[in-house]
């Protein structure tokens, strides 16, 4: 029996059979989300189901969730509920991947929710090892990786190389430890979904990540799969936009991070990561979120200023350029919010310092571009944008830790814990906050 419901809940047909899970588990929901897919819905679902069908050893749904389609996409994801068992849409007013499966997945009904794109890119028979850590109740949610060993990818290298760019910026900018956040081949527990959905604020593309990043803070387990995956040349998504949307979107979840307001109502596991993390030098804990926002940000004017002046001048001038601007604010920002230094004291000395950051980051970057355009000449734009993310990705990490042991180490800031009669010109606390009594009123 098939179920049709529209956004707001019009049922379009007799509501779906209670699973029955006949002792194999409970049941696995898998949402294929479609904009505009008339041409491959109705031969990639029915593959899913002939395959499900034979060789999947739990109960399952497949859900197809149209996202606002104006060609008829509808018409085909009816047919098939009419024609198959076990398949069952919804049709949404609004676009937006990651607003289709907070309606379907905050719904759901199943034990486990999952989805995968509609050109089946990834090979199914992954799909087994991704679930089953899930219904046993080893991990919380399970992503497909197409960059971890062990997984084999057939793609062209202008999105492998923003892919890699943008994962590499995850780790390296929000100490994500997830590989891959953008295979479209995912499934999570549904108790632990629904209770993250709340929190998670974005409805498109960057659904995912913002859903895994708050996993990874609340403490729950992601398990990774290898995946065979080979490229859709069809795809209909924007590189470019998405890329943009993406950063936006890290750069928002990381003041949240900053303050606070990062969290879910979830348990959490007590993992091996999470009691490192519990062991942090002093101060990092705070220090590491305030990096991460000013770093998004620098990252962000970085590479809108690179983009207006490759307008009237060669790729590594440009570069250049823009980086001297950036790295100046940063340096000025991290002594600031990150260091929590004040005064003027050693401001220039710290200014010249941190030029040493400018060019590891300037020889990074102009040496990625260089050797981008000795092997692709005249790569685009967008291929030169993920280069340079990359080469970022990398000077932050060694930037920050330029600043924290050496730049604004305390020792060099004439910190001596602050004892009565000692006076600096800078301030610094073991935490890298400036001391209370001088925040409040004392002398700068």
């Amino acid at each position: 029996m098939s179920h049709l419901v529209t956004e707001r809940g019009t049922p379009a047909g007799p509501p779906p059979p209670a699973h029955d899970h006949g002792g194999r588990g409970g049941l696995v929901e898998v949402v294929v989300p479609v904009y505009n897919e008339e041409r491959v819905l109705a031969a990639s679902v029915r593959r899913l189901h002939a395959y499900l069908a034979d060789t999947f050893p739990y109960p399952f749904r497949i859900t197809v969730a149209d996202n606002a389609s104006t060609d008829g996409t509808w018409r085909v994801a009816q047919e098939l509920t009419a024609a198959l068992d076990r398949v069952h849409a919804v049709h949404l007013d609004l676009k937006g991947r990651g607003r289709a499966l907070r309606h379907v997945w905050g719904t759901s009904d199943a034990d486990v929710v999952a989805y995968m794109d509609v050109d089946l890119s990834t090979d199914l028979d992954a799909f087994l090892p991704l679930v089953a850590p899930l219904i046993s109740g080893h991990s919380d949610l399970a992503i497909g990786s197409r960059l971890t060993r062990g997984s084999a990818v057939v793609r062209g290298p202008r999105r492998e190389v923003i892919s890699r760019c943008y994962n590499l910026l995850l780790r390296t900018a929000l100490a994500a430890r997830f590989s891959d956040a953008q295979c479209g081949f995912k499934a999570a527990r549904t108790e632990i979904v629904q209770a993250l959905l709340p929190s998670v604020e974005d409805e498109e593309w960057f659904f995912d990540t913002e859903l895994l990043l708050l996993a990874e803070r609340n403490g729950l387990r992601i398990h990774e799969v290898p995946v065979d995956w080979i490229d859709d040349p069809d795809s209909r998504v924007d590189v470019v936009r998405t890329a943009r949307d993406d950063l936006r979107g890290m750069a928002r979840v990381a003041r949240r991070m900053l303050t606070g307001a990062f969290r879910a109502p979830v348990g959490r596991r007590r993992t091996p990561a999470a009691a490192g993390a519990a062991d942090l030098p002093a101060g990092m804990a705070r220090q590491l979120p305030a990096f991460a926002v000013i770093g998004a940000v620098s990252t962000v004017a970085q590479l809108i200023l690179f983009v207006l002046l490759r307008l009237a001048m060669g790729p590594l001038w440009a570069n250049a350029l823009s980086l001297v601007v950036t790295t100046i604010a940063n340096t000025a920002a991290n002594r600031r919010f990150t260091f929590g230094v004040t005064g003027t004291r050693r401001a220039l000395r710290q200014q010249l310092e941190g030029g040493a950051a400018f060019l590891l980051g300037l020889a990074l970057s102009t040496g990625g571009l260089a050797l981008l355009h000795a092997a692709a000449p005249g790569a685009s734009r967008a291929v030169e944008v993920g280069a340079l993310i990359a080469a970022n990705a990398v000077a932050t990490l060694v930037r920050f830790l330029l600043m924290r042991a050496w730049i604004f180490h305390p020792r060099r800031l004439g910190d001596r814990t602050h004892a009565p009669g000692t006076r600096t010109g800078d301030t610094i606390s073991g935490d890298g906050r400036a001391p209370a009594a001088e925040e409040t009123g004392g002398t700068r």
